[in-house]
């Protein structure tokens, strides 16, 4: 599973990082990015729920 952040959209709710700090964390500026792009196998369940919990559907799995 890989996993992408749209910096367009991200209002910096921190709800990803609350869900899979493993994954996510904010920029000095307050915004979400994904330090694991490839998101290891152990992570992925949290990882989605951090999609569809997202409030701004910034948060996208890409293909692999």
């Amino acid at each position: 599973m890989r996993v992408w952040v749209d910096d367009q959209c991200c209002r910096g709710h921190g709800v990803c990082v609350t869900l899979c700090p493993e994954v996510f964390s904010l920029t000095e500026d307050g915004y979400s990015v994904a330090i694991e792009s490839d998101v290891p196998t152990e992570f992925e369940e949290a990882t989605r729920e951090a999609i569809q919990c997202c409030p701004e559907q910034a948060i996208s799995e890409k293909p692999s």
